[in-house]
């Protein structure tokens, strides 16, 4: 076990219109969110083929400061790993960044995220991406009643995961990639070659700045 000091920054104030009040035409934004520590070619994956299957307008990767729902885990600073996403969906113009919950600080409950997004975005439908070992986790979720109504929930499915919910959710099947952040933590840290598991800009990165060598 160890201990994490927060620094909790103040959401700036803004002008935000209600659900109700906005009547123009609603774009369709897919929000990934996850540590990403670091980012690899099977979060991409996930969202370019949510973001086709579903004719979504755009994904954006969200990383999280302190998520509730998974166990506490040593990690990178945020602005580091916030520099990987960002070299990952680099050429995707489909592809984007919500650093919201870095802003915030604390911890991440998704939906006090949501909440202030569609405060802040009235213009937009979310829909949420999550794996299918994720589903099981739903009823624990901060609020979770309430957020269902706030968003649509998608399941990307997952093998040995059943596609069963008691919360409305749009499956979603995705080609499996073998390849996870722990693993790439664990190829840097024994000097083996992460080549096609991130992009190059990812890979460049984490050689410069020495991360996971440990």
């Amino acid at each position: 076990m160890f201990s994490v000091t927060v620094c909790t920054v103040e959401t700036p104030q803004v002008a935000v219109l209600s659900q109700v009040d906005y009547q123009g035409p609603k774009k369709k934004v897919g929000l990934l969110g996850g540590t990403f520590n670091p980012p690899h070619l099977g979060h991409l994956v996930m969202a370019d083929q949510v973001l086709d299957q579903l004719d979504l307008d755009e994904v954006l990767l969200m990383p999280d400061n302190l998520p509730p729902h998974v166990d506490t885990k040593e990690t990178i600073a945020a602005k580091q790993r916030l520099e990987m996403v960002k070299l990952s969906v680099e050429g995707n113009p489909k592809l984007g960044i919500e650093d919201i919950e870095l802003k915030r600080g604390g911890v991440s409950y998704s939906y006090d995220t949501v909440k202030y997004l569609k405060q802040l975005h009235p213009e937009n439908d979310y829909y949420f991406i999550i794996g299918g070992d994720m589903v099981e986790y739903l009823p624990k979720w901060y609020r979770i009643d309430e957020l269902v109504k706030m968003i649509q929930f998608v399941a990307v499915s997952r093998e040995g995961f059943k596609r069963t919910s008691k919360y409305p959710l749009l499956w979603v099947d995705v080609p499996t990639i073998g390849v996870s952040s722990s693993l790439i933590r664990q190829k840097v840290a024994q000097g083996c070659s992460i080549k096609y598991l991130v992009t190059d800009g990812v890979a460049q990165y984490i050689d410069k700045e020495g991360l996971y060598r440990e």
